[in-house]
């Protein structure tokens, strides 16, 4: 056996160590490797690291848009706001910052470069996957889609599910087939756009509930919806023929809105002075009947008066008509009336 090891643990093998001497050996031992074989600096060094990693472990720091959820030996504590906090140092306690404030998305069928999120997108190979729908008549349809959230309850987003943003990818795309699955290709291209955003919103947040993950989702917006490349061409011909339809259909109802309208008016206009007409000569009969019945009551009265009083004012509106006047008298016979053919008069008598 070496000597110095049996300087360490004694002279034989019967005899009990002497731990006085093993002290004394290892701190020459530690005098030697420090600098100036002092052990003072040596202490000094330890305490300081020790008490940095006292402050580094006890103390962080939460951002504006976020909160902490503070656990103490893997039990939920209480939630801090934004700010400078201490807490247990060296792993008693931990806290884990939960970005309550910041909208947060997920993409689906493809993918913003340099996301920070693992899980905004899903893998390359999941995005034909993803976007591959069938309709309601049965017709394919590649649908991209962005669904924006909040975390509204950190504890629920942390402890009531596992994996709450995969979850919610699962959810929303369950959701999208379900809501995509009940309408025609044409509706989710063309015209079904909103329905089915404001549709998806609405069930999207009612499974959050009922599953306790702790999101609010503010907003379901459709991107990219095209048919399978192998039909593209074809449907979008179909869409151009429709496009075209539509054109059509819109000039029709121009030309008809400038036409109807104007003959209505027309119509409207007519309908009113046959109208205006009508009342006109019911007014106008009504007054010479009641003219007629006063003076037919009048000429029972004094015929003969009236007879004259007739006579004389209608010869009153008549004779001013007339240029040429010949006055004879009754009782006279057999006189050849003279026809005046002066050109001045017009041959009117």
């Amino acid at each position: 056996m070496p000597q110095n090891s049996n300087d360490l643990w004694g002279a034989g093998k019967n005899s009990l160590p002497d731990f006085d001497k093993i002290l004394t050996q290892s701190n020459n031992h530690f005098k030697q490797l420090l600098p100036g074989k002092c052990p003072s600096s040596f202490l000094i060094l330890v305490i300081v690291f020790v008490l940095g990693t006292f402050v580094w472990s006890a103390s962080y720091t939460v951002p504006s848009d976020s909160v902490a959820v503070v656990q103490r030996f893997g039990r939920y504590v209480h939630t801090v706001p934004p700010g400078l906090h201490l807490m247990f140092p060296l792993g008693i306690d931990s806290a884990t910052i939960v970005p309550v404030k910041r909208q947060l998305k997920q993409e689906f069928g493809f993918a913003t470069p340099g996301a920070i999120d693992p899980y905004q997108s899903t893998r390359k190979n999941d995005h034909n996957r993803e976007t591959q729908m069938v309709t309601g008549d049965l017709n394919a349809a590649l649908v991209e889609w962005v669904v924006q959230y909040r975390i509204s309850v950190p504890t629920k987003f942390l402890f009531e599910v596992r994996e709450p943003s995969e979850t919610l990818r699962y959810v929303s795309e369950s959701v999208m087939r379900e809501v995509v699955g009940d309408r025609t290709v044409d509706e989710v291209i063309t015209v079904g756009r909103q329905d089915i955003e404001s549709e998806a919103l609405i069930k999207m947040q009612g499974l959050s509930t009922k599953y306790a993950m702790g999101v609010s989702i503010d907003q379901v917006q459709l991107k990219n919806i095209n048919p399978p490349k192998p039909v593209q061409e074809s449907f979008n011909e179909v869409n151009q023929a429709q496009q075209e339809k539509e054109k059509l259909i819109n000039e029709a109802r121009r030309d008809y809105n400038k036409v109807i309208p104007l003959a209505l008016g027309e119509k409207d206009q007519r309908i009113r002075e046959a109208d205006g007409y009508r009342l006109k000569r019911i007014n106008e009969a009504k007054g010479d009947a009641a003219r007629f019945n006063a003076l037919y009551v009048e000429y029972i009265k004094a015929p003969e008066v009236t007879k004259r009083r007739i006579y004389i004012e209608t010869m009153q509106e008549i004779l001013p008509e007339i240029r040429s006047k010949i006055i004879i008298d009754e009782q006279t016979i057999n006189v050849l009336s003279l026809l005046n053919l002066d050109s001045k008069t017009g041959g009117k008598q």
